[in-house]
C-alpha cells in the first residue's frame, strides 16, 4: 500500500515538476507583450512584488510569479529603474527585464520652432501634461539664473527644436537643455564668425539673428538680409525693420503697423533707433545665426517683399522706391 502511495506520490510530483518546467520554459521564451504597446510605470520606491502586479494589471500574459523567479535567476531584481515603459508586442518576460534594467524609458516629445517668442515657448510648455511643472511658480530672472545665464531677458535664448524627455521631468530642466544648447551653437558660430563685424558680443548676433529669422524664411536670402542690416549698423542707419517695431508693440498688435506705430517710441522701434534692439525679438535656428555671423558683401542697403516670400534688393533708396512701387503700392 505504501508503495502504491510512493508512487502515486512520484508519478503526481514528476507530472507537477514537469508542467512547471514547460510552463517556466513558456514563460521565458514565448511572447509575454501580446498588445500593440502596454505602457508600465515604476515608481521610486516600488518592490519587486509592485512591479510585477503592475505588470500583471496592464498586461496578463505577464505571470507575476515567473517575471519574479526571471528577475532573481538574473539577479536583477534590485536593479529595476524607476520610469515610464513602453512595451511593445512580441517581448519577452527578459525582453521587459533588460528594459527595466537599462532604463530605457518611454521619451516623450516637445518642439520649439524657429522664431517663436519665450511667451510661446512657455505657453507649448503649460499645456504638455507629461512635464513637472514649476516654471509658472517662479520669477524669469529666477528661472534664467538657475540656467546660469548671466543675461536676465530670456528672449531668444533658447535654441529652436524637438526635445525629447522622460515622463516627470521639470518644464525648468528642459528650458535649460534649449537654454545651452543656444550658446553652445551660438559660440560655436561664433568662433568662426567673418572679420569686420559691428558686434561687439555674441549675444549682439544673436539680437541680429532673431530679426533675419523673422524677416525671412527663405534660407538663400538670409545672408543678403544679413548684409543690409550689418551695412546699416556700420552706416549709422536705423534698422527700419517691421519685425521689431511688431514685437515692441506686443498685445496692441493686431495683424498690421499703421503710420502712428511707427512714429511710437519703444526700444524696439527701429525706425526712430538706430543700433540693434535691447534683445532679440525670437528663437533664431543656426542658419539665421550663421548669416548674421557670415553675411553678404555686396553693396545693398535696402530690400522689400515680393509678396512671394522673396525680396528685392537694392543699392539706393531711387531703386528702392521703385521696387515699393512695384510690389507694395495697390493698384489703381
Amino acid at each position: 500500500m505504501n508503495n502504491k502511495l510512493i508512487g502515486l506520490a512520484v508519478i503526481l510530483f514528476s507530472f507537477v515538476g514537469g508542467w512547471l518546467w514547460m510552463d517556466y520554459q513558456t514563460a521565458l521564451y514565448a511572447p509575454a507583450v501580446k498588445q500593440e504597446k502596454v505602457c508600465v510605470e515604476i515608481n521610486k520606491g516600488d518592490s519587486l512584488n509592485v512591479i510585477a502586479d503592475k505588470l500583471a494589471a496592464r498586461n496578463p500574459a505577464i505571470k507575476p510569479f515567473w517575471f519574479k523567479v526571471v528577475a532573481f535567476q538574473d539577479n536583477s531584481a534590485k536593479k529595476l529603474r524607476t520610469g515610464e515603459y513602453e512595451l511593445t508586442r512580441g517581448m519577452t518576460i527578459r525582453n521587459v527585464i533588460d528594459l527595466f534594467v537599462q532604463g530605457k524609458t518611454k521619451q516623450y516629445a516637445i518642439t520649439f520652432p524657429e522664431g517663436w517668442s519665450f511667451k510661446e515657448i512657455t505657453q507649448e510648455i503649460r499645456k504638455n501634461p507629461n512635464l513637472e511643472h514649476i516654471l509658472g511658480k517662479m520669477p524669469v530672472d529666477q528661472v534664467m539664473t538657475q540656467l546660469g545665464a548671466e543675461i536676465r531677458m530670456p528672449e531668444g535664448q533658447f535654441f529652436p527644436d524637438t526635445y525629447f524627455f522622460e515622463k516627470h521631468m521639470s518644464d525648468v530642466s528642459l528650458l535649460k537643455r534649449a537654454y545651452d544648447k543656444m550658446q553652445k551653437v551660438l559660440l560655436e558660430e561664433w568662433s568662426h564668425k567673418a572679420e569686420g563685424l559691428p558686434f561687439n558680443t555674441p549675444y549682439d548676433a544673436l539680437i541680429l539673428a532673431s530679426i533675419i529669422e523673422k524677416e525671412t524664411g527663405t534660407e538663400s536670402e538670409r545672408p543678403l538680409i544679413a548684409g543690409v542690416f550689418i551695412r546699416r549698423l556700420k552706416n549709422g542707419m536705423p534698422l527700419q525693420t517691421d519685425p521689431t517695431v511688431i514685437y515692441g508693440m506686443g498685445e496692441r498688435y493686431r495683424g498690421n503697423i499703421g503710420s502712428e506705430d511707427l512714429k511710437n517710441a519703444t526700444p524696439y522701434n527701429t525706425y526712430l533707433i538706430k543700433g540693434l534692439p535691447p534683445t532679440p525679438i525670437a528663437m533664431p535656428g543656426q542658419q539665421a545665426i550663421h548669416s548674421v555671423l557670415h553675411p553678404d558683401n555686396s553693396d545693398t542697403l535696402y530690400f522689400v517683399a515680393r509678396g512671394d516670400g522673396t525680396h528685392v534688393f537694392s543699392t539706393t533708396l531711387k531703386e528702392h522706391n521703385q521696387a515699393v512701387n512695384l510690389y507694395q503700392k495697390p493698384p489703381k
